[in-house]
C-alpha cells in the first residue's frame, strides 16, 4: 500500500489528468442528466414537496422510541463541500428534494429559494436581471441552504458582514413536523438567530429569503502590489473602512499574500462597459488561474482592468482557489490550459465520492484546508503564525464585518468592545484562508497536523476568532464551547425539541476520524 501511494503521489499530476479529470467530467455529466430527468418528471409544487417533508418527519415521530434514530437529510455526504464525512448511516434520513428558485421581489430587493439551489444557478438567474447576492461564494457547487445553515463570506463582506446578515427569513420544518416561518422580528426570532452555524441540527430548512443588491455587468478591478508585511496589513485595514467608517470603500476587497513580505490587494468597484479600461474574461478555460494572474502584478506594478461580474464572482472556481496546483502541478501551463482547461475543475462531489478512508487519513496528514475568522487588527500575527505552523502560501484574506447583536444572539461570539469600529456595532474581522500542502510536507520534514492546528485554534480563541465548520476541527467539546457561544443554541434545541431529534452541533461537524489521537509526525 505504501509503495502504491508513493507512486501515485509522485505522479499525481498524470493520475489526475488521465483518470481524475475524464472520470470527473463523465461523473458530472451523468449527475446533471439524472438531476435534469428528476426535475422534469417532478411536477410537484413547492408546497407539496414541503408537505412530504413534514409527513416524513411525522412518520418518524410515530416510530417507537427505541427505533428512532436522530434525524438528518438524505443528501449524500459526497455532495456537500465539507471536508468531513458525517456518519449519516447512523441517522434516520429525510429526503429534501428542493432545488428551485421560487420568486424574485425587485421592489424589496430579495429572492426566495429552496435550500439546494446552487451558487452557480442563482448567479445565472440574477445577473441578467441586474442583481447579485449580497454575499456570494466563489464555488459554484455550494448550496444556499448550506451557506445559510453554515456560513458564507466574500469580498463584499466588509460592507455587509457574513452570509447570515443577508437572510431575511427561513421556512423550517421542526422535529414535530410543523412548518414555521422564521424572521428576526416574529415569535421565532430566537430560532432566527440560532439557525446560522447550526448545520442542520435544529430543523430542516425548506425555503430561504435572501437580500440581493443591484449589480453592474463588470467589476473595475485595481491591483495594488505591496512589499512589506506591515504596509499591506495597514493598507488593507485602511481600505476596509475599519478606522474610518465614513470612508468610501470598494465594493469588493481582498488580499492575496504570496510571502510574508509580498501581497497584492484587490480593490474593485461595480462598473459598466463605459469605462475606458481593457476587459479581461478571466474564467475562459485557456486563461491563467486567477491567483496566478494576480501574482504577475508583483512585477508589473499597479494595474487595473474590467472583469465581467460573473467571471469575478466565480474567479477561484477553476483552480478551487489554489488547491489544484497541488493536484495538478502543470495545470497552469499554457499548453495544458488550451488543451485540457475546459475539464477544470474536477467536481468536488466526485473527489469526495472516490475518497476512501485510507485516502482521507493520508490527505488529512499532508494537506490543510482551513478558513479562520480573526480580528483584522491581528493580521500581522496571523501571517507570522501561519508561516510558523504551515509554511504555506498564498494566503487568502477577506475583510468582513462581524456584528455585536448583544448577548445570546447566536453561535458567533460578539466582538469585544475594544475592537468595534468607531461609532458602530461591528468590528472588522477577516477570513484567513489556508489551503494546500504545508511546506514541511513538501520538504519531507517533521510535521504534526494535529499539533499545528491546535496551536492555530488556541490563537484563534485567544483573540476572539472562530473557525469555519465545513473544515476539520481539532478542538475538544470544551474548547469548542469556548470558541462559540452556544447559550442560545442549547436553549432553542430544548425549546423546539431538537435535542432528542437532531445530532448536537459538535457531533455533527467534528471529523469522523479521531484527529486528536492521530497526531502523526510525518518524517
Amino acid at each position: 500500500k505504501n509503495w502504491i501511494f508513493s507512486v501515485l503521489e509522485k505522479h499525481r499530476g498524470l493520475v489526475v489528468l488521465l483518470f481524475c479529470l475524464p472520470a470527473s467530467f463523465l461523473f458530472d455529466l451523468l449527475l446533471r442528466i439524472h438531476c435534469y430527468i428528476v426535475r422534469i418528471c417532478d411536477c410537484r409544487s413547492h408546497l407539496d414537496k414541503v408537505k412530504e417533508v413534514q409527513s416524513a418527519v411525522r412518520r418518524w415521530n410515530d416510530l417507537p422510541l427505541s427505533e428512532r434514530k436522530l434525524l438528518c437529510t438524505a443528501r449524500p455526504n459526497w455532495l456537500s463541500l465539507s471536508t468531513t464525512f458525517f456518519q449519516k448511516d447512523q441517522c434516520h434520513k429525510i429526503a429534501i428534494p428542493l432545488y428551485n428558485i421560487l420568486s424574485l421581489d425587485e421592489a424589496n430587493l430579495s429572492v426566495k429559494v429552496e435550500p439546494l439551489v446552487k451558487v452557480g444557478d442563482i448567479t445565472k438567474y440574477l445577473l441578467p436581471k441586474g442583481y447579485a447576492l449580497a454575499v456570494h461564494l466563489e464555488i459554484a457547487e455550494a448550496t444556499l441552504g448550506g451557506l445559510a445553515m453554515g456560513v458564507g463570506m466574500t469580498t463584499h463582506s466588509h460592507k455587509v458582514g457574513l452570509f447570515q446578515e443577508t437572510i431575511l427569513s427561513f421556512d423550517i420544518v421542526l422535529s414535530d413536523g410543523s412548518l414555521v416561518h422564521v424572521t428576526k422580528d416574529n415569535q421565532f426570532s430566537d430560532l432566527y438567530k440560532a439557525l446560522p452555524w447550526s448545520h442542520g441540527t435544529l430543523g430542516f430548512v425548506v425555503a430561504l429569503e435572501l437580500k440581493i443588491i443591484p449589480a453592474e455587468p463588470f467589476v473595475h478591478m485595481h491591483y495594488i502590489p505591496v512589499i512589506g508585511k506591515k504596509r499591506y496589513c495597514s493598507l488593507l485595514y485602511e481600505l476596509s473602512g475599519a478606522s474610518d467608517t465614513k470612508k468610501n470603500t470598494p465594493d469588493f476587497l481582498e488580499a492575496t499574500i504570496y510571502s510574508k513580505h509580498e501581497a497584492v490587494i484587490l480593490a474593485g468597484w461595480f462598473s459598466d462597459i463605459s469605462d475606458n479600461v481593457e476587459v479581461n474574461q478571466i474564467n475562459r478555460w485557456y486563461k491563467p488561474w486567477f491567483y496566478k494572474h494576480v501574482e504577475t502584478f508583483l512585477k508589473k506594478g499597479k494595474s487595473e482592468e474590467l472583469i465581467p461580474l460573473e467571471d469575478y464572482l466565480l474567479r477561484h472556481n477553476r483552480s478551487i482557489f489554489w488547491v489544484m496546483e497541488s493536484m495538478l502541478p502543470f495545470g497552469n501551463l499554457t499548453i495544458f490550459r488550451y488543451l485540457f482547461g475546459w475539464l477544470l475543475p474536477p467536481k468536488i462531489a466526485f473527489l469526495k465520492y472516490t475518497t476512501t478512508p485510507g485516502i482521507r487519513k493520508l490527505t488529512f496528514t499532508k494537506q490543510v484546508f482551513q478558513d479562520i475568522v480573526l480580528p483584522l487588527a491581528t493580521l500581522e500575527q496571523q501571517v507570522d503564525l501561519s508561516e510558523e505552523l504551515f509554511d504555506l502560501y498564498p494566503l487568502l484574506v477577506y475583510p468582513c464585518r462581524v456584528y455585536d447583536w448583544g448577548p445570546r444572539s447566536g453561535q458567533v461570539p460578539s466582538p469585544s468592545h475594544d475592537v468595534l469600529c468607531p461609532g458602530t456595532n461591528y468590528a472588522m474581522y477577516n477570513d484567513l484562508g489556508i489551503y494546500g500542502v504545508p511546506g514541511h510536507v513538501k520538504r519531507k520534514s517533521k510535521y504534526n497536523p494535529t499539533e499545528a492546528m491546535r496551536k492555530m485554534e488556541s490563537f484563534t480563541r485567544s483573540v476572539g476568532g472562530f473557525s469555519f465548520l465545513y473544515a476539520d476541527i481539532f478542538m475538544t467539546k470544551e474548547e469548542f464551547e469556548q470558541m462559540f457561544d452556544l447559550q442560545l443554541y442549547e436553549q432553542t434545541r430544548k425549546k423546539y425539541s431538537a435535542d432528542h431529534a437532531f445530532p448536537h452541533l459538535y457531533d455533527k461537524i467534528k471529523p469522523e476520524i479521531d484527529v486528536l489521537s492521530i497526531g502523526t509526525v510525518i518524517d
